[in-house]
């Protein structure tokens, strides 16, 4: 038995959609720092996407967009493990396994099936009922020890350690004299852990990105319009339409950040321009405190040209290469699907499973 969990960071990014600026300033960036310093699993979680959508127009596509955008920023599918979550069925198995193990009450208080389901509850899936589960499955497959988490995943993370708790507490015995367990303090209880108890991981605060037709509301690929967002898949003429077509308002930039209060669209430029130069907010505006949006938008179109294209470039070349990509999320699945056999032999022996 040993007294550690190895480190390991488990990433999974939906494929619904396009990608837009948000998702790679809040996410997939990060990804792309965390794997300097962790082992990663970064995952194309495809199983997610049918749970509030069952047909989609084109769901192979998506997933190797999403696989060409984590490569495509940086991402090395060498060293690290880059897959779709259909492709290991160690994620739907255990996920029956957590269906078992968490309580109904658990799953009535998250927020997030409430959002989705809306008021028509009755009519929502299953699945997006047991989504938390499936989510807690995906990361204690491969015993991930830390999740990168947005603040709409926070109470997932938290289920996801009930889960493992629950899990060791109630086999703790079985773990113990399987010798494939660590030994962890549950309150003033010892028990021999097999799930370890996964942390959230915060690199920084992730920028919140929000529409470029309405600053009160979060930038996302279900808006309507295709102007409150930017693509990466957008060319650099598209990039710049839509800056130069932003909602502001008629003010200059402020010289402090407390005189910005109030203003949500001229936040959120400056926001995005700070986010995409590596730079805080303040320094940004020190700049260009004063000037008028007809001088910051040229500059926030020239950043974000100058950091989006390559990553645009790439995505379109690996694209155009869909076998490419699929031998590359084929390896990473054949890589996770080691990690995940031995998950489940050791799981399977614990519950008692012939």
């Amino acid at each position: 038995m040993s007294d550690t969990f190895k480190p390991l960071v488990f990433s999974g990014v939906q494929p619904t959609g396009n990608l837009h600026l948000g998702n790679y300033l809040g996410a997939i960036r990060k990804f792309v720092a965390l794997q300097e310093q962790h082992d990663c699993i970064f995952c194309v979680v495809d199983m997610h996407s049918i749970t509030a959508q069952l047909v989609h127009d084109d769901l192979k596509t998506q997933t190797r967009s999403i696989a060409a955008a984590f490569i495509a920023s940086g991402i090395d599918p060498i060293k690290h493990i880059v897959f779709n979550q259909s492709a290991v069925s160690g994620h739907a198995e255990l996920a029956w396994i957590f269906n078992c193990v968490a309580r109904i009450g658990w799953m009535n208080r998250m927020t997030q099936f409430k959002d989705k389901a809306g008021k028509d509850r009755e009519n929502a899936s299953l699945g997006l009922l047991a989504y938390p589960s499936l989510m807690a499955a995906d990361i204690l497959l491969y015993r991930a020890t830390h999740v990168p988490v947005g603040d709409d995943q926070k109470q997932h993370l938290e289920l996801t350690r009930d889960i493992a708790q629950k899990f060791n507490i109630d086999f703790s015995d079985r773990i113990r004299d399987a010798g494939v367990g660590v030994d962890m303090m549950v309150g003033e209880e010892k028990v021999s852990g097999f799930f370890p108890m996964t942390e959230p991981l915060i690199e920084g605060p992730a920028p919140r990105v929000m529409s470029l037709r309405d600053g009160s509301k979060k930038m996302s690929k279900s808006d309507p319009s295709d102007l409150s967002r930017i693509n990466l898949d957008d060319d650099a003429d598209t990039i710049a339409k839509k800056i130069r077509k932003a909602k502001t308002d008629p003010a200059p930039l402020p010289e402090t950040l407390e005189e910005l209060e109030g203003r949500p669209e001229a936040q959120n430029l400056l926001g995005i321009y700070a986010a995409l130069s590596d730079r805080t907010r303040k320094d940004v505006l020190e700049e260009y405190a004063g000037q008028q949006f007809s001088v910051f938008k040229p500059a926030l179109v020239e950043l974000a040209v100058n950091v989006l294209a390559p990553i645009t470039g790439e995505m379109k070349r690996l694209m155009d290469d869909p076998a490419h990509i699929e031998g590359i999320l084929k390896d990473g699945s054949a890589r996770a699907n080691v990690i995940a056999h031995k998950t489940m032999k050791d799981v399977r022996e614990i519950i008692g499973f012939v």
